[in-house]
């Protein structure tokens, strides 16, 4: 082996294994579902009124702060903008200008997760990291459009690291996922007992959600399935099996709950658990069998070091990035500090609402969300404290507008988290807009959870 192949922490055999190339059939297969699924959400939102009820009628916007200047287009713009990203799905699957139409995917669908957190959902920021991983990969290279315009784009291979990212990009979500869920409310099977009780006339199966048994199975099942599917997929002894379980529990979740895309792109990423071989037979049959040579192993560039200490850094933010609540006090359920991008998915459930007592040149006012906002939004930002402070500044910039020299807004909110009592959830003696928001520390003005002794 040259010893030119040097890394400070990769080793000369691992560097060597994810270069080695391999049939890329399982990456040509998930690029047409990947872009199949980009087109139906896409799609899917403007059909269903999704882009109408969170980004044209809301007349009161609330992006990720930080990017305030990031608004939805006005009239009927987002419709066009959906419309484009849609189109750019189908692109993606046949692989037609498979680069340009990935960054521009990824760059419109992070511009719309960015310019609205009411309808935040772990779903669409996996979603962006995909796509994220989808503009590194060669997935046109066969089976394209691309490939029959180009044909020096034409692989039957592609590196092995090609197919390995997207094996630990799971991992490090189903594991999350999984220790999200080992705490009491979960344990105690409450999220899932008032979600149920919403579901007792679904055919056939109401009754059963009923059934306390069947919610304990439920909220176990949930907890061993996120930490074991991974390891299960990658045993051959336990693939099989394991890939129909993952069948019967994406598809109960998307019957029940339904969550959009999330299920079938979830079982599409278990192609990348099979072996590329079987893929091929089975997906690609026509496609010639990749056989590999027997050339010796090519010095490592420079460019490559880099590209994979790039990878490196990567997961290593996607396994920090989710640990990051710690850092705050408090249950992050409640909080919502160090919440979003943690994989903290269907832990709770959470309602209040919230009015604002508003001192403008000391005269009081009272303002109430439904005021200004839609109903969904209203709710949202009772129960969510960065929510209530951009309210505030807007209320804050609203009676500036109106001539008011010195404006103070306090929010009066009441909130339960899974059925607790209902309590305060941000200090109403503190002027939240006067407040600087200060993203990497404890915010001093949420109350924390009380919990029954």
């Amino acid at each position: 082996m040259s010893t030119a192949i040097t890394a400070p922490t990769l080793k000369p055999s691992l560097l060597t294994w994810l270069r080695q190339p391999v049939d890329n059939a399982p990456l040509v297969v998930f690029r047409w579902l990947f872009g199949l699924l980009l087109f139906l959400e896409t799609a899917g939102a403007i059909i269903t009124g999704w882009v109408k009820k969170n980004l044209v009628e809301p007349t009161v916007s609330f992006p990720f702060i930080g990017f305030e200047w990031l608004r939805p287009l006005p009239g009927n713009g987002m419709y066009f903008y959906y419309g484009l990203m849609a189109l750019l799905g189908l692109l993606v699957m046949v692989g037609l200008y498979y680069r340009a139409s990935m960054v521009l995917f990824t760059v419109l669908w992070w511009g719309t997760y960015l310019m609205q957190k009411t309808s935040y959902n772990n779903h669409y920021y996996l979603l962006l990291v995909l796509c994220f991983l989808m503009l590194l990969v060669p997935a046109h290279a066969y089976a394209s459009v691309d490939a029959r315009r180009k044909p020096e784009l034409k692989s039957l291979s592609c590196p092995r690291w090609c197919l390995v990212i997207f094996v630990a990009q799971m991992g490090i979500v189903y594991t999350y996922a999984s220790v999200a869920k080992m705490n009491a409310d979960w344990l105690a099977g409450i999220p899932i007992k008032v979600w149920f009780a919403n579901k007792s006339h679904f055919w056939l199966i109401g009754g059963l959600l009923q059934e306390t048994w069947f919610q304990k199975l439920v909220v176990y099942g949930g907890i061993f399935f996120d930490l074991l599917i991974v390891p299960l997929l990658l045993w051959r002894r336990t693939r099989f099996l394991a890939f129909c379980m993952a069948i019967f529990f994406h598809g109960f979740n998307s019957a029940i709950f339904h969550i959009g895309i999330f299920p079938y792109l979830a079982l599409a990423l278990c192609l990348f658990f099979f072996p590329p071989e079987t893929i091929r037979r089975r997906f690609l049959r026509k496609k010639p069998a990749f056989t590999a040579s027997e050339s010796p192993v090519q010095e490592i560039s420079t460019r490559e070091r880099l590209f994979f200490w790039f990878l490196g850094i990567h997961l290593l933010v996607q396994v920090l990035l989710p640990l990051r609540h710690w850092w705050f006090p408090g249950n992050p359920n409640w909080t919502e500090e160090g919440h979003r991008m943690s994989w903290h998915m269907m832990l709770r459930t959470k309602n209040g609402y919230a009015s604002f007592k508003v001192l403008a040149d000391n005269q009081l006012f009272w303002e109430y969300p439904e005021n200004h906002l839609t109903a969904k939004q209203a709710r949202t930002v009772a129960t969510h404290p960065d929510l209530l402070w951009q309210y505030c500044q807007f209320l804050e910039r609203k009676y500036r507008q109106q001539g008011y020299r010195e404006v103070k807004v306090f929010a009066h909110t009441q909130v339960s988290l899974n059925k607790r009592p209902f309590q305060l959830l941000v200090d109403s003696t503190v002027n939240l807009a006067g407040v600087a928001w200060l993203p990497h520390q404890p915010s001093p003005w949420i109350v924390p959870l009380q919990e029954k002794k």
